[in-house]
């Protein structure tokens, strides 16, 4: 199941083709992915990045895709890894209490937020590295949304004039192949518009699509404003879910549309009872048959039964 198939189904089901509602099924659709993804470990849905630890500095920024870590290793000069353990930050400090406790890293703790991305996190490492170290995170991660074309660049293309001096949030972006888009325009003292910032990516959109605001919804007055996309996402609508098993990912935006329309308690009680069956074959799979041979113990694990 592609995008533009779980976009029509849940307009079937829903019975609605009202435009809130249509314009908000990108965010039904990326709720139940990001409770999908917290509810189950997908081996297919982990990956691996290499990098350099700083001498000195027993900090590591993680990706901002990470999810949760599986395994953790320093490289040595000859190529051999060297696993580190998990630990709690406590844990750290006690056992290396002192910046001048180097060596090669052998344990490591979810720290906390970067202090340059505050909505990403760190880990802490112990002890702290005496020389730049090769590294390699293998960690779950948050993939792609299946939702088609939703806007991550825009710029101002053509500035506009006349318009009333202010602040203007969450404001309708029209026009292009899209919908959905929105984003805070900041009109300058002059009259004209100085910055636009994208709030919500919408979808079906395409680089190179020109998009405006209505004058009603900037001040009022003015007129000439306009925006130039400049990157999408997923411009072919597809993710590991879509091909793989699509049932609880279109459970799971039901769900979320049923909460939306305000419907019945029974209602929304149904499509959460498929999304959970649904859910049951996932981790059946995910924490199951796929787990079968895992060397590392901790991991969830399901008993399969043949």
């Amino acid at each position: 199941m592609n995008y533009v198939q779980l976009y029509q189904a849940i307009q079937d089901y829903a019975e609605t083709t009202e435009q809130l509602f249509v314009a908000n099924i990108p965010v039904f659709v990326q709720e139940a992915e990001e409770r999908i993804y917290n509810s189950v470990q997908l081996p297919s849905l982990r990956k691996n990045v290499t990098g350099t630890l700083t001498s000195g500095n027993k900090y590591l920024s993680l990706p901002n895709d990470w999810l949760s870590t599986y395994s953790f290793a320093v490289i040595n000069a000859d190529g051999t890894y060297e696993y580190l353990l998990n630990k709690d930050v406590n844990y750290i400090r006690q056992a290396f209490p002192s910046p001048t406790d180097t060596g090669t890293p052998t344990h490591y703790a979810l720290f906390g937020s970067q202090y340059s991305a505050i909505n990403e996190l760190s880990l802490i490492l112990g002890p702290t590295p005496d020389a730049s170290y090769n590294a390699e995170l293998h960690y779950y991660y948050y993939p792609p949304t299946i939702v088609q074309g939703q806007i991550t660049i825009i710029a101002v293309t053509t500035v506009g004039s006349l318009y009333v001096p202010g602040v203007y949030e969450n404001v309708s972006l029209t026009g292009g192949s899209g919908s959905g888009a929105t984003a805070t325009i900041v009109i300058n003292s002059s009259g004209a518009v100085s910055s636009i910032t994208l709030n919500e990516g919408g979808q079906f959109y395409v680089v190179g699509n020109i998009l405006s605001a209505a004058t009603a919804n900037l001040g009022g007055a003015g007129s000439g404003f306009t925006a130039t996309v400049t990157g999408v996402s997923n411009t072919t609508g597809t993710s590991w879910l879509g091909d793989n098993y699509d049932p609880v990912l279109f459970y799971g935006s039901m769900r979320e549309a049923m909460i939306f329309q305000k419907q019945e308690p029974d209602v929304i009680k149904n499509y959460e009872d498929k999304y959970q069956e649904a859910m049951q074959q996932l981790k059946r799979l995910g924490d199951g048959l796929e787990r079968g041979d895992a060397y590392r113990d901790g991991q969830t694990k399901l008993r399969v039964n043949s």
